[in-house]
C-alpha cells in the first residue's frame, strides 16, 4: 500500500525538488495587495495585523514564480519555474514549467502531483493535507498568521538597507522540517519582496514572484486534474 509520505514529502522537504512543494505556500499566501505604508515603523504585532488583514480581502492570487534552493553540504543550487494560481477556499495550482514540467493541484475534494517524468500521479484525499499542514492551511484561507507561526526580529534588525520590513516566522509546533522562513516586506505596499527558507539541515529556499495579479476570479475548474491516459496512478491513505 502506498502510504502518505510521498505527497506529505512534496510539502515538507525543501531540497528533494522531485517530491518537495518547498513551502511555497506560507509565501504566495503572504504576498497581498499593498496597503498604505505608516508613518513610523510597525511592532510585529501591527505587521502580523496588516499582513494578515490583506490577506483576509483577498480572494485570488496569481503569479510567476521562481524558487532557487541551496543544498549546504553540497554547495548545489537548483532553479525552478512556473506559475501559480491561489483561490480561497482551498484551491490552489503550482504550475512548474522549467526545466522539467511537473503539477501540483488541490481543490476542497482532492489533491494530486503530476510528475510527468515519472509518469506518476500521487492522488490524496485533500482534507488529510489541510488538516495537517498549518501552511497550507493558511493559503486555503482557513489558518491565521499569528496563531500558527511565531514572529521575530531578524539579528540585523527590523528593515533592510531599502527600509523595507524583515521578520522571521517560525512555525508552532512541528512543521515536517522547516526551521525558519525570513521574509522582507515592502515598506510601502506590504508585499513580500523576498524570502528565504531554512531547513533543519542548513539548506536555503529562496523565492522571488513577479507579474502578480489579484482578485481576477479564476474559475474552479482550473484546480482540477484528470491524469494523461497510461499513467501511474497512487493513492495515498490519509496518515
Amino acid at each position: 500500500m502506498v502510504t502518505v509520505k510521498p505527497m506529505l514529502e512534496y510539502f515538507t522537504n525543501g531540497y528533494h525538488w522531485k517530491k518537495s512543494f518547498l513551502f511555497l505556500s506560507v509565501i504566495a499566501a503572504l504576498t497581498l495587495p499593498g496597503i498604505p505604508a505608516l508613518s513610523q515603523a510597525l511592532s510585529l504585532d501591527e505587521l502580523a495585523g496588516k499582513i494578515q488583514g490583506a490577506y483576509d480581502h483577498t480572494g485570488d492570487f496569481k503569479a510567476n514564480f521562481i524558487q532557487e534552493a541551496t543544498i549546504k553540504s553540497m554547495g548545489r543550487t537548483t532553479r525552478e519555474e512556473g506559475t501559480v494560481y491561489l483561490k480561497k477556499p482551498e484551491r490552489m495550482l503550482w504550475d512548474y514549467t522549467k526545466p522539467s514540467l511537473k503539477k501540483l493541484v488541490i481543490n476542497p475534494r482532492k489533491a494530486w502531483l503530476y510528475l510527468p517524468d515519472d509518469n506518476i500521479v500521487y492522488v490524496q484525499d485533500a482534507k488529510a493535507l489541510l488538516s495537517s499542514k498549518m501552511t497550507i492551511r493558511f493559503l486555503t484561507g482557513i489558518g491565521r498568521l499569528k496563531d500558527d507561526f511565531n514572529m521575530a526580529l531578524p539579528a540585523g534588525g527590523p528593515t533592510d538597507t531599502e527600509g523595507n520590513y524583515v521578520v522571521v516566522l517560525t512555525p508552532r509546533g512541528y512543521e515536517a522540517g522547516i526551521k525558519s522562513l525570513l521574509l522582507t516586506v515592502d515598506k510601502d505596499t506590504f508585499h513580500i519582496t523576498g524570502c528565504v527558507f531554512t531547513d533543519l539541515y542548513d539548506n536555503d529556499t529562496r523565492l522571488i514572484f513577479s507579474d502578480i495579479e489579484f482578485n481576477a476570479d479564476p474559475p474552479d475548474e482550473l484546480f482540477d486534474f484528470t491524469p494523461p491516459p497510461g499513467v501511474k496512478i497512487y493513492n495515498i491513505q490519509g496518515q
